[in-house]
């Protein structure tokens, strides 16, 4: 074989091979990163004063788009006030 087409075959395998060894090491970047965010989603529920029952229909709730406020109870009268001011302007 040429030695041009041999040299360039090798760097053909030499990146193949640097290829596989980011992909794998993107996918354990990745799989640490989800751990991560769960271990961070995990302590902040945690850290919530909830029964799992009140979690589960907060989370339905969000999903369904019911509770976009982040607010838990009823709203104060100021922000009842200044919500309806706003919708009249």
């Amino acid at each position: 074989m040429n030695a041009k087409i041999e040299r360039v075959s090798k760097d053909i395998q030499k990146t193949k091979e640097k290829i596989n060894e980011f992909q794998t090491k993107l996918r354990e970047l990745e799989k640490q990163k989800t751990e991560l965010e769960n271990l961070e989603i995990v302590d902040a529920v945690r850290g919530m004063d909830i029964s799992l029952t009140d979690l589960a229909d907060l989370l339905k709730a969000a999903k369904t788009g019911g509770a976009t406020s982040g607010q838990l109870g009823p709203k104060s009268a100021v922000a009842a006030q200044t919500e309806k001011e706003e919708i009249e302007e």
